[in-house]
Order: C-alpha cells, then structure tokens, then sequence
C-alpha cells in the first residue's frame, strides 16, 4: 500500500567536525555532505523537485508557495523560488552547451520546428531540435536562414525533418525530409477553395499520403523490408502518373502545391529510400507542445536571458525523458557538480554518442 506520509518535507540541521593536528597546529573541517549546499535553506533534493514541477509541471511560484504549506507548514517567498530557479539553470548550462556542441559536430538525423514566444511582449521565436535520443531548445530573435545556421553551423552532414517553411529550402544539408503531415493539412484546405479541380487534386492526394502513413506504420511494426521495397516502388509509380494526371489541369493554390511536389521530390519523398526517416515531423511537434503550455501559463519571458534559461531547463526535462533518465536526479547532480569539486556535472549527449 502507497501512503502519503505526514510530513513529507524534513527539516534536517546538518553539522561538521573541525579537528586540530596536536603536533603542527593545522586544522582540518570535514566537508559538507553532497546533498546540501551551504549557504542555502532548501536541500539539493528539493530545490530539483520544485524546478521539475515549475517548468515540467507548469507550477507557478505562488502555487509552489501553497504546495510547500501543504506538505510541512513551509514559508518560503517568491524570490527565493527565483533564486532556486536560475540556480539550477546556471548550473545546468555547461551540459546544455556541451549538447548543443555535439548536434553540430555530430550532425545526427534531426527533426527541427519552431514556435512564437513572447519577450516582454515582442515576438521571439523558440527552435526545438530533436531526434528519438535528445532534446535541444534554443531561444531565437528570428525564424531566419541566419537563425538557422547559428544552431547548426552554415552546413550540415546529417538528415532534416521539418515542415515546407521556406527558411530550410536551399540549406545546405545532406537531405530532408519535408512533413506529409503539413502537405496533407495543404491538400484538405485546397479541396474548401473554389476552383474547377481543387476538390478532386486534394481528395486524390490525401489519399496517396494516406496510402503512405498506412505502409509506413505497418513497416515500422514490423514489417520486412523487401514488402516494404516493394510498395515503394510501386508508389513512385503512382505518383509520377498522378502527378503528370493532375499538372497541367492544376491552377493558383493547387499548381503550387503540385509544383512543389515536383521540383522537391527528394525532398518530399527521401523516406521510400530511407525508412529509417519518418515521412512527418511529428516527433518535434510532439517536443514543443510542453513549451507551448510552459508559454501560455508564464505568458512569455521578461527578458532573452530568462527566455534562454527556460529552454535550457525545458532540453534537461525532455532530453532526460527521451533518454529514461529522472530529471529530478539530474538537477540534483548539476547542483551537486556546481558546488563540490569531487562530483562531476551530467551530460546529456546520447550514450551510444560517447
């Protein structure tokens, strides 16, 4: 049975012996245990669990105040939930940039998005790159080619998934993979336009990327590869003739669609010859919805240096997650890192990477 105990929070006073050498005088003080830090009221233990609830678990500092009451008639105030705060930030950067290093030497398979955030009521933009292994967040001024480059370098070795935004058209990339997802919503907004064959193009199309989704995730439950191949090809096919079927009678929103569809194929359909990238960019969509709720709660950032704190907490929280690692464990040894010499910070580059 799993009971909630009375008192879940303790108070703890900690003391240390300080001892004198009888021949040469010298003392020698024990040292603090790893698990507090001195100088401070809360345990490192604590301070991690109210930073996981405040950016994972979308708790303002004044709910975080009336949580403390709860569990042990605690009165902390809010500027000393600030502090803790950008105590584990300061404390969480070096693992964060090490990541970030590693993404551009490295140059894994990635998914990348990104979503409007608010800085004292000016529009910023928070970039999200990710694969099934890590989890990396970065607080932009633009949703610029120049933006771009700065998280990934002028040129990059490894695969893009993203969606058909015209800021990744011309990078110089290895491949990419543009979301069907994305050009599926296109297609169902073409067949609600006027116009002679929009409502045909679009139902014809949402049916072949439907046909894609279904093999796809058939493939990805175990499906082998030579059926897989097989339909592949056979899709290739299909297409090539829808598309020269439905050119030419295209016209205005529908030519534009189908024009893309043409002149990117590779980058629209690199995943019939590479199964191992997905045709959507699910994954980074699913990475920033924990970012959009942390947006709508905070309503923004009050500066770049604190929008830039919240996306390096928000790459521990999901990196971690991606990874099966605690978060709370991991705040606790960046604390511990930070202020005892004899522990080592955390990292977040994948394990298979090191």
């Amino acid at each position: 049975m799993l009971n909630y105990l009375e008192r879940p929070i303790e108070i703890v006073e900690y003391q240390r012996q300080t001892c004198q050498c009888q021949h040469c005088g010298a003392t020698e003080t024990a040292n603090w245990p790893v698990e507090m830090i001195p100088g401070q009221d809360l345990g490192v233990s604590l301070q991690s669990f109210l930073v996981w609830m405040g950016n994972y678990g979308h708790l303002p500092y004044e709910k975080q105040q009336e949580m403390l009451w709860e569990l042990g008639q605690i009165e902390i105030g809010v500027g000393t939930l600030v502090a803790t705060n950008e105590r584990v930030e300061t404390a969480i950067t070096k693992s964060v940039n090490q990541l970030q290093e590693w993404v551009k030497l490295g140059q894994p398979n990635i998914h990348i998005d990104e979503t409007p955030w608010a800085v004292k009521g000016i529009k910023e933009w928070l970039w999200v790159i990710t694969n099934p292994q890590f989890c990396l967040f970065h607080a932009g001024d633009t949703r610029s080619r120049a933006e771009l480059e700065a998280i990934l370098g002028s040129k990059y070795r490894g695969v893009i998934s993203s969606d058909d935004f015209s800021v990744y058209n011309g990078y110089d990339v290895a491949a990419q993979q543009k979301c069907l997802a994305h050009l599926r919503r296109h297609f169902k907004k073409l067949i609600q336009l006027p116009g002679l064959h929009n409502k045909a193009i679009g139902e014809t199309f949402i049916n072949l990327i439907d046909e894609v989704f279904q093999n796809y995730r058939q493939w990805q439950q175990g499906g082998d590869d030579a059926s897989y191949n097989d339909w592949a090809t056979q899709f290739k096919s299909t297409l090539r003739s829808t598309l020269h079927q439905w050119f030419e009678l295209a016209g205005g929103s529908a030519k534009k669609l189908l024009r893309s569809l043409r002149d990117k194929a590779e980058q629209w359909w690199y995943f019939l010859d590479h199964p191992q990238v997905p045709p959507d960019n699910n994954l980074a969509e699913r990475s920033l919805r924990l970012a959009v709720t942390k947006r709508k709660v905070s309503g923004g950032s009050r500066s770049m240096q604190r929008f830039q704190d919240t996306a390096n907490l928000l790459t521990v929280v999901q990196t971690c997650r991606r990874q099966g690692r605690s978060v709370i464990h991991f705040f606790e040894q960046a604390l511990q890192a930070q202020v005892h010499p004899s522990q080592f910070a955390p990292s977040l580059i994948p394990q298979s990477s090191t």
